[in-house]
């Protein structure tokens, strides 16, 4: 049986003075990734953090990067709320050693998250040039998505304009009641110590009941424009109405990606395809991520001083504000789209459109998603602007359409068919309920989508775009699997902004430590390949 010598024995016993012994940095060892963390902070011009402070009076504070730094590192390592760091920088030593011992408590930490907006912007921009510099970033290609985080809402704090109303409502009488049993008070004084001067303060439960006041007729107005807006959509809102959340306000009732709907945000994140770095990070409350996509590409510039070459993105970016936008800005944009214009293998392309298609290739023709004769069947003649059908007959201009897309009104230009009657093809070219004969539109952006499909049709640019996927939707796995961004800590659609901005900031430190650290291991072994004796 092993005697009681045999066991080892604690390097450090509970009774010691001094714990670390020799020193605190000794117990972090050389190479971790807090201490590329710490070098490339301390890089960081910290001037404009420090305005913030008074540096005249009281105890003096912790250093901004300091905090920032525990923030940060905390991110990395999944520890997101005040709490847990405060506990982290008591008992973990890597952030003991980060803070230099320092005792930071939850309010601080929960603070200074919302109180430097502007920095962080500029910690972000430093962190991406100082990759573009050592050549990790090069915005040859970006991928641009988005993705779905819940808001600081629970799904069931939501309501209906109906629901508002009554609750304004009743507000209001409990209001009324307040107002006569104040008046019922003052008036008890006034004949108690004889004085007629009126109260200037509100009692605090009617000062109260009149902010709640406030709060429901606010989340009314918002319920009623969203009915609206749902109305506009060909959603019957007394059906199916809006549902707006009370709690945060300014998230949306949006579909989640794990199913089911409850108050969300929208984030969006622009990734360098070199490294997968974040080059550009937003939240909308919008439940489609392409109103920022144009605003992408021009932050980006302000960031770096120069735009990517090429842009990748999913189908809700084939609108064309975006790629008329892209174009303008000298932007390559790959996404998912198909020509309407008929292609050679198409019987409908022929050398004289005012001739028909032959019977024979009538099953040919492509269909719509409707089972009717696709847009790509009728050939445009841009000299007399008017379309051919499949039989050659003229499809002349007839009138102006206007149509909301995005937030911008859209004039369309609508060419009729006034040969229909009669027509062979007319059972494959006329919905169900046509009467005046087929229509078609064509927008101002007929001609970039034409150049945009045209591109997207080569083996390179699907090559290229197959790689979209891996560059644009990597983050947000790591972002949330990892950091554990699956719901936002804070409120308010620029709270929200600025707590998306220290998560991306703290993903491409990561990315960033890592490069340093490869690099100085490549050195390294090319400065002792260089040193070996050679052998004669």
């Amino acid at each position: 049986m092993p005697t009681q010598d045999y066991w080892a024995q604690p390097p450090i016993t509970r009774e010691q003075i001094v714990l670390f012994a020799p020193t605190l940095d000794s117990m972090i060892a050389e190479g971790e990734t807090v201490r590329l963390f710490d070098e490339v902070l301390r890089g960081h011009d910290w001037s404009s953090w420090e305005a913030h402070y008074d540096g005249t009076c009281g105890q003096p504070p912790i250093h901004p990067r300091v905090v920032a730094s525990a923030i940060l590192y905390g991110l990395c390592r999944g520890v997101r709320s005040s709490r847990r760091l405060e506990y982290a920088c008591h008992c973990n030593f890597d952030f003991i050693w980060l803070v230099e011992g320092r005792n930071i408590d939850h309010t601080t930490f929960s603070r200074f998250r919302t109180e430097f907006k502007s920095e962080l912007k500029d910690l972000f921009r430093h962190i991406g040039r100082m990759a573009l510099s050592v050549g990790l970033v090069r915005l040859g290609e970006v991928g641009f998505d988005g993705t779905r985080v819940k808001a600081n809402n629970s799904r069931y704090k939501t309501r209906t304009a109906a629901t508002l109303a009554e609750k304004l409502q009743e507000l209001d009488e409990q209001i009324e009641k307040l107002m006569k049993d104040a008046e019922s008070a003052d008036a008890a004084d006034s004949q108690l110590f004889g004085s007629d001067d009126s109260v200037t303060k509100l009692p605090p439960e009617l000062a109260d009941a009149k902010q709640r006041r406030e709060q429901i007729q606010k989340a009314l107005d918002r319920a009623r424009d969203a009915d609206k807006a749902r109305k506009a959509d060909g959603i019957d809102p007394v059906k199916k109405p809006a549902q707006v959340p009370t709690t945060d306000p300014d998230s949306r009732v949006m579909p989640n990606k794990e199913g089911g709907h409850a108050p969300n945000y929208t984030p969006t994140a622009a990734t360098d395809g070199k490294c997968g770095m974040i080059v550009d990070a937003a939240v909308t409350a919008n439940v489609n991520e392409q109103t920022q996509t144009l605003a992408t590409i021009d932050r980006i510039k302000e960031t770096f001083g120069e735009q990517p070459e090429k842009l990748l993105a999913d189908a809700a970016h084939t609108t064309g504000a975006i790629m008329e936008g892209c174009e303008k800005r000298g932007v390559e944009l790959y996404v998912p789209i198909e020509s309407n214009e008929s292609q050679a293998e198409n019987p409908a392309n022929r050398s004289d459109a005012t001739q028909p298609v032959a019977e024979s290739e009538w099953p040919k023709l492509s269909r719509n998603s409707r089972g009717q004769l696709d847009k790509s069947c009728f050939l445009y003649d841009a000299a007399n602007d008017q379309f051919r059908c499949p039989m050659g007959h003229a499809m002349p201009y007839d009138h102006m359409k206007y149509d909301e897309r995005n937030g911008e009104t859209v004039r369309s230009r609508v060419y009729r068919c006034n040969s229909c009657s009669g027509c062979p093809l007319a059972p494959a070219c006329l919905g169900a309920k046509a009467k005046h004969g087929r229509t078609l539109t064509r927008d101002p952006y007929e001609e970039v989508r034409k150049r945009t499909a045209a591109r997207m049709a080569s083996e390179s640019a699907r090559t290229l775009y197959n790689q979209r996927p891996r560059i644009a939707e990597t983050p947000f796995g790591i972002l949330k699997a990892v950091m554990g961004l699956r719901q936002f800590l804070l409120r308010g659609l620029e709270k929200v902004n600025t707590e998306w901005l220290w998560a991306c900031t703290a993903f491409n430190l990561v990315k960033l430590a890592r490069e340093l650290a490869r690099l100085r291991a490549w050195f390294t072994q090319l400065n002792a390949d260089s040193m070996e004796p050679e052998i004669v």
